[in-house]
């Protein structure tokens, strides 16, 4: 039995050949040679070929860089993971978790190089509109249950291939989605940031609450958050970037006590802070179906959020990722993440964009950063307690401020009254509702508008033919005229909603259409609705009724089954359908000159 190396085997009929993709050795950058038998390649070819071994997990010539994106993402992230489960409303802690499982299995299982995975904001608020959340004991039960359903949703999304229907989504929802969740965050923190505890059924509410009642600021509490902001843009303009925003948290939270600003809450003053690594928690199935409507709004924004990282960022090697392989990362990141007591966790690009900046190179670079938190979560996290509340808020408040896209509804703006009215009520619906609800209305509302727009952009045009000449295309007449041949072409989608603006137009069929023949185009339809069948039935028999034909010409071989299956195709008659084929216009012409015969044997009157 001959040896070869894990990087040397490829195929047993060409070893001569290097393996020079991401195999087995060089994924776990390993150079060692392993002992793998010829006589049995499919099945090391098969274990070779799955896509989690298969990727290069770190270069040994960019390890320093990896180590230094990984500490600032890390370091920065513990902060950010304090913030994200403040804006869900449960234990902060439960944000770290997250952070920290989440980046580190991404990491493994993504498509994706450098995509973080982490607990988004828009992913958080959702989370914030759900009571059997935020109202729950810990452990939250109900929080990790909703992690592990939204991720074993995604992970069934990637299985099944449905990244493709990611473009459907349409980018006026995404942007009036996007602006109401950076409107709540900025909105939904104001009470931490004043000391005052506003009343309302909403955050907008709340917001009027507290205007009313400025005179109830808590100063001390105002200057606190107000310096945090004020050090936090300053900072980042230094040689400290993302770090500064970390430096300021601590640098206001360990003044609070110094200056005896004693009536300042901390984060220990709302939830346990434990300085230990999360413990394995099973979820409970008994809560699924009342969190199934909220895992669905939570997977779909995290894989739209996660898509848009896949199409803009490329990997190392200047490839892009799969959009579906990026999906199944995401789920496996959801379950450990809500395994190891975390909130539901997607794609983040914040957290991707600052670690490419930082200088990542390989995957090191966040499965460095997930570490980092765990060992910041178990030195530190005594000093996790004393984060003041109204530092926290100022972070959350720059970043609800920085997820505003202001320029991207400029540009939905100028796109349309079905765009605009889209995004509006997104917006809207957003700020006054659940998000878990908002979300899925706004996609609902996108389709009905866009079947409405596409129903109604149908068009009907007429096809003048002359010998030698191309065809030309004029108003279709509106009463079909006796012994001649009209031909129509429908353009649009020819769907139930299209078919009575197409019955709209098509000529009337009067006592002076007789023994006229209509030629219906229809190259390029592979499938016709009922009710566009109905139609067409209907207007063969007003033909019928003048002792004229209506013929279809350019059928495709699917249309075909659908009119013989109707019984359609027997009502008109063979000779008077003509199937497509790859010549353009043959059967346009076969129709024609079939059209043109039959009216010449007709008797004149």
């Amino acid at each position: 039995m001959r040896t070869v190396s894990a990087l040397e085997y490829r195929n047993p009929s060409s070893l001569e050949k290097p393996y020079t993709g991401e195999g087995l050795g060089k994924g776990w950058g390993f150079s060692e040679k392993l002992r793998l038998p010829t006589t049995s390649p499919p099945v090391t070819e098969t274990l070779m070929n799955l896509p989690f071994l298969r990727r290069q997990f770190f270069n040994r010539a960019t390890v320093r860089e990896d180590l230094s994106a990984g500490l600032v993402l890390g370091v920065q992230s513990i902060p950010d993971g304090l913030a994200s489960g403040l804006l869900a409303l449960v234990n902060p802690v439960y944000g770290l978790y997250s952070y920290m499982t989440g980046v580190f299995t991404g990491a493994l299982f993504t498509s994706s190089v450098f995509m973080s995975v982490q607990a988004t904001s828009a992913m958080a608020l959702i989370v914030a509109s759900e009571p059997l959340v935020t109202q729950a004991p810990d452990p939250n039960v109900p929080l990790f249950t909703l992690a592990v359903l939204t991720g074993v949703l995604m992970l069934v999304a990637g299985l099944l291939k449905l990244g493709r229907l990611v473009r459907f989504v349409p980018k006026s929802v995404m942007v009036g989605f996007v602006n109401a969740v950076a409107l709540l965050i900025i909105l939904g923190q104001l009470d931490n940031f004043t000391g005052f505890n506003s009343a309302g059924p909403n955050r907008v509410a709340r917001t009027f609450d507290l205007l009313r009642n400025l005179d109830q600021v808590h100063v001390p509490t105002l200057a606190a958050g107000m310096l945090t902001v004020i050090l936090i843009l300053t900072l980042e303009r230094t040689r400290l970037k993302a770090l500064g925003m970390v430096v300021a948290l601590f640098f206001v939270s360990l003044i609070v006590p110094l200056v005896g600003a004693d009536q300042i809450a901390l984060a220990r003053d709302i939830a346990t802070i434990p300085s230990s690594l999360p413990t394995p928690v099973l979820p409970s199935l008994a809560l699924v179906p009342a969190l199934l409507i909220p895992a669905l709004s939570l997977a779909f924004v995290g894989l739209v959020q996660g898509a848009s990282i896949s199409a803009s960022v490329a990997n190392p090697d200047g490839s892009y990722p799969d959009v579906s392989g990026d999906f199944v990362g995401q789920g496996a990141a959801g379950i450990a993440a809500g395994v190891l007591q975390g909130m539901p966790v997607g794609a983040s690009m914040s957290a991707t964009a600052l670690v490419i900046g930082s200088g990542a190179r390989s995957r090191l670079a966040n499965m460095v950063a997930g570490v980092v938190i765990g060992l910041g979560i178990l030195l530190f996290g005594w000093l996790v307690g004393l984060m003041a509340m109204p530092a926290l808020a100022g972070l959350l408040i720059i970043i609800g401020f920085r997820t505003l896209r202001l320029g991207q509804v400029v540009t939905v703006w100028k796109t349309g009254t079905v765009q605009q009215t889209v995004m509006l009520l997104t917006f809207i619906a957003g700020l006054l509702f659940p998000l878990q609800y908002a979300v899925l209305m706004g996609v609902g509302l996108a389709v009905l508008l866009y079947v409405f727009q596409q129903s109604n952009r149908v068009r009907v045009v007429a096809l003048r033919m002359e010998p030698g000449q191309y065809p030309v295309e004029v108003d279709p007449p509106a009463e079909l005229p006796g012994r001649q041949v009209t031909i129509l072409a429908p353009y649009g989608s020819l769907f139930f909603a299209a078919a009575p603006v197409f019955n709209a137009q098509l000529p009337a069929v009067t006592d002076g259409s007789r023994n006229a023949v209509v030629i219906l185009v229809l190259r390029g339809e592979t499938e016709l609705g009922s009710t566009f069948l109905e139609v067409i039935a209907r207007y063969a028999d007003a033909l019928r009724q003048q002792e004229g034909r209506l013929m279809l010409s350019g059928v495709a071989p699917s249309v075909e089954v659908q009119l013989e299956r109707t019984g359609l195709l027997q009502s008109l008659g063979r000779r008077n359908v003509f199937i497509a084929d790859d010549r353009v216009g043959h059967a346009l012409q076969a129709a024609l000159d079939a059209a043109e015969q039959w009216i010449a044997g007709q008797p004149t009157a």
